[in-house]
């Protein structure tokens, strides 16, 4: 899905991902706090109700990926389960103040927070929807986690890769505080036949994806 938000007075698009099958409803982070309506109707134009979706995961801890999800916790009628990587659980609940944002900065937008029902690991598969394979990306922040769909390969990066117009150009160094790290991370990505790759920033790319990710890494 595509979402677009005024975020610090510039806009912003942003690329959630749904993920479903017959008994599972999986949402891949949440966008900014207010998108909730934005969600909800994207699911509604792909045939899914919002209140069939089962749960959350979460790629990692920044603002714009974790910022919906009170709204979307709040709003349904379901109990969502909400998964991420053990190093950004307790970013996500609260209990630490977001890596990338200072303290004044936080008093002033109140960061969300909410309940991490399952942490992940490396390589650990959730059974929903043909097999979702977690992959532990390290370096954008010490928790971040990207997915990959076995039955349609695709690669699902969160900000472990960004793209620009179809093409994937790597971590965002502005953001990454361990830009070694990240590179190190993307290197597993060799290992999976991939056919689509969806950047959160960037959206969907399809074209030769598993050269241009072996590229990144020479």
């Amino acid at each position: 899905m595509t979402l677009t938000s005024d975020f610090t007075g510039h806009q912003m698009t942003i690329h959630p991902t749904l993920v479903w099958d017959e008994d599972h409803v999986i949402l891949v982070d949440t966008g900014m706090p207010g998108m909730a309506e934005q969600i909800r109707t994207e699911m509604e134009k792909a045939g899914v109700p919002f209140d069939k979706l089962t749960t959350v995961v979460l790629t990692h801890q920044d603002f714009d990926h974790i910022g919906g999800l009170p709204d979307i916790i709040q709003q349904s009628n379901n109990s969502i389960e909400v998964i991420a990587h053990e190093a950004d659980k307790p970013y996500i609940e609260g209990e630490k103040l977001l890596m990338k944002m200072d303290r004044d900065r936080a008093e002033k937008m109140a960061p969300p927070k909410a309940k991490v029902d399952k942490t992940v690991a490396d390589q650990e598969e959730l059974p929903y929807c043909g097999g979702i394979r977690v992959i532990y990306t390290p370096g954008h922040t010490p928790g971040h986690i990207s997915l990959y769909l076995e039955n349609s390969k695709t690669l699902i990066t969160g900000d472990a890769i960004v793209s620009e117009n179809g093409r994937l150009i790597g971590p965002n160094p502005q953001f990454t505080p361990d830009m070694a790290l990240a590179l190190q991370s993307i290197k597993k990505f060799a290992a999976y036949d991939i056919q689509s790759v969806i950047c959160y920033h960037g959206g969907l790319c399809t074209n030769n994806v598993n050269q241009q990710l072996r590229d990144l890494v020479k």
